[in-house]
């Protein structure tokens, strides 16, 4: 959770004031008033100030090209005609289509400080205990290029889902289904 960064003090007088600490002694209190205080409200926090825009470095990628070469409205027009579903970005570019034009012309506006890069992040099978010896534990992963010749062997061939429901439907009571980053693929 974001610490608040600004406070509302009340005093036993009546009066307010904002600081943007939260007395936490009576040496903060005597030298905000020579007032007792009787309570302290949190006002609201940074994010709450300058939300950021999550997305991954797919969704980053295309924003920055359409930044480059387009305009924002023709940005916005391009990633709501070619999606189907109305989000950001083609299903076959797998942008994960989960950001608003709100988000898209907020990122657009300040790319540096509002947009926040998280990790793409599918859904796998594997085992519920690791493998193997001591420090040379692994874990067995869900795997095959087609869903018919499924097998278990090591992260490098895992079978990514891309919803948990999609992955649950392939668990047993061996295994449970986990969210990982992909980076690469």
């Amino acid at each position: 959770m974001t610490e608040p960064v600004a406070y509302l003090n009340k005093y036993l007088d009546g009066s307010t004031d904002i600081t943007r600490f939260k007395p936490s002694n009576e040496a903060d209190v005597v030298s905000l008033s020579s007032n007792v205080i009787v309570s302290s409200t949190p006002l609201y926090t940074s994010e709450q100030l300058h939300p950021r825009v999550k997305m991954t470095q797919k969704q980053y990628d295309r924003l920055m090209w359409e930044k480059s070469h387009t305009n924002l409205l023709a940005c916005i027009d391009y990633f709501f005609e070619q999606d189907d579903n109305y989000k950001f970005g083609l299903s076959s570019e797998n942008l994960r289509g989960d950001l608003t034009q709100t988000d898209i012309a907020r990122a657009w506006l300040n790319p540096e400080e509002t947009i926040e890069i998280v990790p793409d992040m599918k859904w796998f099978v594997r085992s519920k205990e690791p493998e193997g010896e001591d420090e040379d534990e692994y874990y067995l992963f869900l795997s095959g290029s087609n869903l018919d010749d499924l097998d278990y062997f090591g992260f490098d061939y895992a079978r990514a889902f891309d919803t948990k429901e999609e992955a649950e439907l392939w668990t047993n009571p061996l295994t449970e289904a986990v969210q990982l980053p992909v980076e690469g693929e």
